[in-house]
């Protein structure tokens, strides 16, 4: 309870702050990024990327191929849309060289006008497809989001899914030709994992570094045995450029800020007068609560009360209905008495009016209860010239009426 108070009146002092320090300050509204971030349109956040780079696999036999001939080229083309500061998703086309080595000279992909390196053949695959993303950016997972940091550092994870294709060649005497490409007829999956280091050269375009780890199965040929159809592993480099369309930022709710009084030590008695006053308070609710409860006056309410309109006093069919359920209560009380009060209100009419008012409605529920079998001797009939009801004229309908009352 205390600390709603004290905040209540922090906020009131707050605003009142500008008339008492400075007549001329507002409340300004500020973006408050503590608060979170706002989605934007669906149309917002998009963006195209293009990367080109080169990529060393890892597999079986690969090791015999020296390392500065095993590097190919590789490169990307992506759209991509951020859902937030912290969450994207791209999707686009892949595509990569691949060198390995195999020990069959009829395997796919073989090189066969190259020379065997130690009884193994040169391989080289072109892999292209769909590759799909999640990305997070850690930069504003970690420091928080800011619209004009020059760098970000983005992990990403997702799939890929490649046709293969290789160099065709056709036997001519004791040599091979190559004649284009040819397509291995065979499906690769590969998951993708990777670091995008980007740097903002404008509102518009990112400069970055993407480094990738991309596991993916071999081509699945029964006939060229276990070895051909292991697990390879390829590691990836690559420089790109991210162009950014429609609106690339993001923008907090909108907060109000009270300016700053002139002179705080006015609002600092204010604050210690009320956290005085509100010891006070609570100090005599406790002493309140500390006291003992006197014994109660009860004050018998009437057992009955017959409401009449405006200048009436005779008895309608529902009264009497009334009445008839009250002597049954008398009659069952033969050595009860009780007093019935005729009552006017003092707002309308005159005294003379009234107290005929007041004594003909004391009389007709007089006679109503005789007339049902109540003997004469339990009633008695008086009139009070006050208002039954004390709340003022707004209810002086409550005061035109006739009360049955058991005398003690």
């Amino acid at each position: 309870m205390k600390r709603t108070k004290l905040l209540a009146l922090a906020a009131a002092m707050c605003f009142g702050a500008t008339a008492f320090a400075q007549s001329n300050q507002e409340v300004t509204y500020v973006e408050d990024p503590s608060q979170g971030y706002l989605f934007n349109r669906f149309k917002d956040n998009w963006f195209i990327t293009a990367q080109g780079g080169a990529n060393v696999m890892f597999s079986h036999g690969d090791s015999e191929r020296d390392l500065q001939d095993r590097f190919s080229p590789a490169a990307d083309i992506y759209v991509g849309k951020w859902f937030s500061p912290l969450l994207g998703f791209r999707g686009g086309i892949s595509w990569e060289s691949i060198k390995g080595m195999s020990d069959r000279k009829d395997a796919p992909g073989v090189l066969l006008d190259k020379a065997p390196i130690n009884g193994k053949y040169k391989q080289r695959f072109h892999n292209i497809g769909p590759a799909f993303d999640v990305m997070l950016n850690l930069t504003n997972w970690w420091c928080g989001y800011h619209p004009g940091r020059k760098y970000n550092a983005i992990i990403y994870g997702g799939i890929g899914a490649y046709w293969t294709y290789a160099a065709n060649y056709h036997e001519k005497g004791n040599s091979y030709e190559r004649h284009g490409y040819k397509s291995l007829s065979d499906r690769i999956l590969a998951g993708r994992l990777g670091l995008i280091n980007s740097f903002s050269i404008s509102n518009r375009v990112d400069l970055f570094l993407d480094v990738r780890w991309t596991p993916q199965d071999n081509n699945h040929h029964d006939e060229y045995g276990d070895i051909y159809n292991r697990t390879s592993h390829n590691i990836s480099a690559f420089l790109g450029v991210t162009v950014n369309l429609g609106k690339n930022y993001w923008n907090a709710p909108v907060v109000p800020v009270c300016p700053e009084p002139e002179n705080c030590d006015a609002l600092r008695a204010l604050l210690g007068a009320a956290e005085a006053r509100i010891a006070d308070l609570e100090n005599q609710l406790q002493d309140c609560l500390n006291r003992p409860v006197p014994e109660a006056v009860v004050e018998h309410a009437p057992l009955a009360t017959i409401y009449y309109p405006i200048n009436v006093y005779r008895l309608t069919q529902k009264d009497k209905v009334l009445l008839k359920g009250i002597s049954d209560v008398m009659k069952a009380n033969p050595d009860k008495t009780y007093t019935l009060t005729g009552w006017a209100d003092n707002y309308t009419g005159n005294d003379q009016i009234n107290t005929r008012l007041r004594k003909n409605r004391a009389a007709g529920v007089e006679k109503q209860l005789i007339k049902y079998g109540v003997p004469a001797s339990q009633l008695t009939t008086t009139i009070d010239n006050g208002n039954l009801c004390p709340m003022g004229e707004k209810y002086v309908a409550l005061d035109r009426a006739t009360t049955i009352n058991e005398n003690n």
